[in-house]
């Protein structure tokens, strides 16, 4: 385990939570962040609902119903947004020389550990965000999100392959994410340790694949990414 490496401490303040600006200057997109941060406490208890956003906007002392303005699309578009902040969070907490010094393995397993590290103070608005994204109506669009965070991770990892690695590699960054969310969601461990080591499982299967498709090569046998994802989000142990 490269526990030297994979601790990245996050010591940079996300350009979120600086002062709070004149929000009455400000665009709607500007203002989704704010709208975002501000409903967050609210959401354990409403949901990713109109009365939690109604909530963020007294607060801000915003003009009744500009979140609806804002977020068009109701629950999907509020979830869509905070993940987008998770994402410019990530990326800004992974800007550091010694994350870029780190090898491929744990520049990866440092960027999941990060993005979900900093969900961590909201974890009931993370499982009520997977809530809404899996319901049947939102499932193309939950399923082009994941891409992207897998995409997002990649990018921070530095990764500009073009060809079919750029896909391979996405789809399985999605797999070990998506399958430690999944355990995290239901981590009650001290500092969340378990889903760590977890995580640590998870890439250790995903760094044995290249030795797995050429067994299968040498045996005659096309390898099966679709039975190697599986084993990915379902493993029979740990």
């Amino acid at each position: 385990m490269l526990q030297a490496e994979l601790v990245l401490p996050v010591t940079r303040a996300s350009r979120y939570s600086a002062p709070m600006p004149d929000l009455t200057a400000l665009t709607l997109d500007q203002l989704r962040p704010h709208i975002i941060t501000a409903m967050l406490p609210h959401v354990p208890f409403d949901g990713w609902s109109d009365k939690a956003a109604a909530q963020a906007e007294a607060e801000l002392r915003l003009t009744p119903g500009t979140a609806r303005l804002a977020f068009p699309g109701g629950a999907f578009d509020l979830v869509s947004g905070w993940i987008a902040i998770l994402d410019a969070a990530m990326a800004e907490a992974l800007d550091t020389p010694d994350f870029r010094a780190m090898k491929v393995r744990a520049k990866i397993t440092t960027a999941i550990r990060t993005r979900l590290a900093l969900a961590a103070p909201h974890k009931e608005a993370l499982r009520s965000a997977s809530l809404v994204l899996a319901r049947p109506e939102n499932l193309l669009k939950a399923s082009r999100l994941g891409w992207h965070a897998a995409d997002s991770i990649w990018h921070a990892a530095g990764d500009s392959s073009t060809d079919f690695n750029h896909y391979s590699k996405r789809m399985l960054a999605g797999a070990v994410y998506g399958a430690t969310l999944l355990y995290f969601l239901n981590d009650n461990s001290d500092g969340h340790a378990d889903s760590w080591a977890f995580l640590d499982r998870r890439i250790a299967d995903v760094m044995n694949i290249e030795s797995l498709k050429a067994r299968l090569r040498s045996d005659g046998h096309a390898p099966s990414l679709a039975r190697f994802l599986g084993r990915l989000r379902y493993p029979q142990k740990g």
